[in-house]
């Protein structure tokens, strides 16, 4: 009723508003339509806000989209601990209380060489609170071609300025070399920090200091070395065709005090944010003040976990991982999989729109690879008789949502970033779209 009442409200004020007569006869006041929206109404407000969404767009870690989607490892987990009690921070071991780091430390540590690990709910918090904890009233030194911005306007000068440490920057924006950070050292030099560009990169004439060579300057000076490589690499993806990306391994085993690193990038797992490196530095961050206010929860560590416990095997990593999957599907699986979308899309929807396979490109998204190029091989879509804008729009409407993008005023659905199971909804869903010229339902 209340629906109603806000519609006839709506065509009230539509009238009012109206300029001549004409304009106001063109508002629709039949009982069919004020009914039909009312509906509509209804179901938006009854309708949860935050929804599953179909993914055609071929971007991997779609940071609008929820980057990572889990592993159905890890939405098990979830519903296991989501729905009764569990030991967040009781060690059943001791039988007293006991830490929520536990439950991921040492699988970190396996996974990485590290001597300690802590989590917390993203990685700008794991940035803050290191260099809260290490270099809070001191200096820290990072290159000028690192000063990042990430997602949200976020800033690692911002970050850096909020934890009470002190920026030095050194070198210029395409070059940086040793001796810049070894004449910037003070006695008030509390950190070096090297920060992995993984939303940017800088061709051409350029140089820059690797964290092995960083690492031994600071254990020469006494100064500890902290490294963020953002995307949360545990496994090398090269050999799939994708650029090498810095693991935290390697930077462990390179001599970096600490390594942070989001959970929901290239590791695949919720959002969260992970530092590994020397117990002693570990054991001062997870004392922070401010530990409690970034900590991570329990639905978010029980994926965690349960994302880091398939990396225990790689093969299975790979084939269980959902990030790791779509990254490394063939062209010729992504191949099938648009033929047969397209096949079925234009016996279902005949008349309608005009339906092509080609050779195309998915992207990994996320911040991560920024160069990076996925071959994949994507349905294009002319409708006939509306507007590829139109389409888009009444796709976002649909149940469950699509979103897809667009090219040359064609809509594009790469296969590469649908879930099992979602070619027959994506098909349902643009033939709905399409309208009442399609034939029937898949």
């Amino acid at each position: 009723m209340q629906a109603v009442q806000e519609l006839i409200e709506e065509r009230r004020r539509g009238i009012i508003r109206a300029k001549n007569e004409d304009e106001a006869q063109k508002i629709d006041l039949s009982l069919d339509n004020i009914a039909r929206d009312a509906l509509r109404v209804v179901k938006a407000k009854l309708s949860p806000s935050l929804r599953r969404v179909i993914n055609a767009t071929g971007t991997v870690l779609h940071t609008n989209l929820g980057r990572a989607p889990l592993a159905r490892a890890a939405m098990e987990m979830l519903q296991e601990i989501a729905s009764a009690y569990c030991n967040l921070e009781y060690s059943l071991k001791e039988g007293h209380r006991g830490s929520r780091h536990e439950h991921v430390e040492s699988i970190l540590c396996n996974l990485t060489g590290a001597e300690a690990a802590c989590v917390f709910n993203n990685n700008a918090a794991t940035v803050y609170l290191a260099l809260n904890t290490l270099a809070k009233e001191k200096e820290v030194i990072v290159a000028r071609g690192e000063l990042v911005e990430i997602g949200g306007s976020f800033r690692i000068p911002e970050v850096m300025k909020a934890s009470g440490a002190q920026l030095v920057e050194v070198g210029t924006t395409n070059k940086t070399y040793l001796a810049d950070y070894e004449q910037a050292i003070t006695e008030k030099t509390a950190l070096l920090l090297k920060v992995h560009t993984s939303n940017y990169r800088i061709i051409g004439f350029t140089a820059d200091v690797s964290i092995r060579e960083l690492a031994a300057l600071g254990k020469e000076k006494g100064i500890p070395v902290m490294e963020d490589i953002g995307n949360g690499a545990l496994v090398n993806l090269s050999g799939f065709g994708l650029p090498a990306e810095p693991l935290l391994s390697e930077s462990i085993n390179a001599g970096a005090a600490l390594v942070t690193c989001s959970g929901d990038k290239l590791l695949g797992g919720p959002q969260a944010g992970i530092i590994v490196g020397e117990k002693e530095k570990v054991e001062r961050i997870k004392k922070n003040q401010m530990a409690r206010a970034l900590r991570i929860d329990k639905l978010t560590l029980a994926a965690l976990e349960a994302t880091l416990r398939l990396y225990q095997e790689e093969g299975k990593a790979l084939k269980e991982i959902t990030v790791l999957r779509m990254l490394t599907l063939k062209p010729s699986e992504l191949k099938q999989k648009a033929e047969t979308i397209r096949a079925k899309l234009a016996d279902l929807c005949a008349g309608t729109a005009d339906f092509q396979c080609a050779e195309n490109i998915s992207y990994v998204g996320g911040g991560a690879m920024p160069q990076a190029e996925l071959p994949s091989y994507t349905v294009f879509v002319s409708p006939y008789e509306i507007s590829v804008g139109t389409l888009i729009e009444r796709l976002h409407a649909g149940t469950p949502p699509v979103v897809a993008r667009i090219e040359n005023d064609k809509l594009v659905l790469d296969p590469r970033t649908l879930q099992p199971g979602e070619e027959e909804a994506l098909i349902n869903a643009v033939a709905s779209a399409l309208g009442e010229n399609s034939t029937g339902a898949f």
